[in-house]
């Protein structure tokens, strides 16, 4: 892989590429609305004063480069709302951004972000199980971060593969609080002296659960401060488009060389778990239609309510008529009722739900 130093042409868009340069101008001479997420871990601006040391006087190996400097916050608010702009810029109408931070910086940035007019969906808690201590001990030990999910606008719509993250959960909803180790071992890269390359190298499973919830395959990932490339690796792995910027030649080899080991996974690995109303819609009267249910045959709920079927796809039970749900809702009083899961039909002297009968017709569906 090798990194671009002049910029695109116009319309194009340099996928899977890392672009050298300051992220505003390089954002600024990409297509508009072209890119389906961004993801920033921008500089903390953690106003260091002096070096820090363990307990046994040695030190610690800080951030303490140049990018992480500001002359004050107003700086630091303006250099925010540029950025945040020409990313806004860059997303398209269904697109979204995440935006990572600690205490130090988040705070501004997620008010820099309501007033470029983003609209944040969540701010999730990054809890570290293997933070690093608080060697001074005069402070709480830092063993978060926070992330901020926002789409382009109020009312705009977004990806969200809410029943892939459950999955990933063991079944059970995705909290907003995620506890994950940070970098570590292995995965920490190193520079040709040893040290570490970036010293603030996330974790590949953040980026994982991140791009599993918020992209497809095929959409396009933008990372403007790339630095060693995670947000590239962790895409590619998935089959997504990535577009890098960064401004240190440092970072930009570390992450070529990087990304030049990392591999697709196959295209059925690929496949997450949907939310069933992501399915094609199929009306219960298709199924009488295909004679998969006949006119007059009985249905029955678990609590042993009866209701016939029509030829028309209504239902008729106790006087009530009307579809699946509207029936099944009235025979149990309640405001509301999922017809596919209520009502059963007898198939080889079992009581099996009618959803499996909706699922044949999809499986139909999708194979052609």
């Amino acid at each position: 892989m090798k990194t671009k130093t002049k910029q695109p042409e116009a319309g194009m868009l340099p996928l899977n590429e890392i672009l050298a340069g300051d992220c505003i101008e390089v954002m600024n001479s990409l297509p508009e609305a072209s890119v389906d997420l961004i993801f920033a871990d921008p500089p903390y601006n953690l106003q260091l004063k002096g070096d820090l040391h363990r307990p046994d006087n040695s030190k610690v190996d800080a951030v303490d480069d140049a990018w992480d400097r500001f002359a004050s916050f107003d700086s630091y608010d303006r250099f925010s709302a540029d950025w945040l702009a020409a990313a806004r810029r860059l997303l398209k109408p269904n697109g979204a951004i995440w935006v990572i931070g600690s205490y130090h910086n988040i705070f501004r940035v997620g008010a820099a972000l309501q007033n470029t007019g983003y609209w944040i969906l969540n701010d999730v808690v990054w809890r570290k199980s293997n933070p690093m201590p608080n060697f001074r001990g005069k402070r709480l030990t830092n063993a978060h971060e926070t992330l901020i999910w926002a789409s382009k606008s109020e009312g705009a719509k977004y990806t969200f593969n809410y029943e892939a993250l459950k999955q990933l959960n063991e079944g059970i909803q995705m909290r907003s609080d995620w506890v994950l180790p940070i970098c570590t071992g292995h995965e920490r890269l190193k520079d040709e002296a040893g040290d570490k390359a970036h010293p603030t190298q996330k974790p590949e499973s953040l980026l994982h659960r991140v791009i599993v919830a918020t992209t497809n395959p095929g959409d396009v990932v933008l990372d403007p401060f790339f630095g060693t490339g995670t947000t590239g690796a962790v895409a590619k792995k998935l089959g997504r488009d990535f577009i890098g910027i960064e401004r240190e030649e440092a970072y930009r080899k570390v992450a070529e060389a990087r990304l030049a080991d990392v591999r697709k996974y196959d295209r059925e690995s690929l496949a997450v778990t949907q939310s069933k109303r992501s399915e094609p819609r199929v009306p219960f009267g298709q199924l009488v239609e295909r004679g998969m249910l006949r006119p007059g045959e009985v249905l029955t709920s678990p609590g042993g309510k009866v209701a016939k079927v029509r030829a028309d796809g209504t239902l008729v039970a106790d006087q009530v008529a009307g579809s699946i749900h509207q029936v099944g809702a009235a025979l149990e009083h309640a405001p509301s009722c999922n017809g596919w899961t209520y009502w059963h039909f007898k198939r080889d002297g079992k009581s099996v739900p009618i959803d499996l009968l909706r699922q044949q017709i999809r499986a139909e569906m999708r194979a052609n």
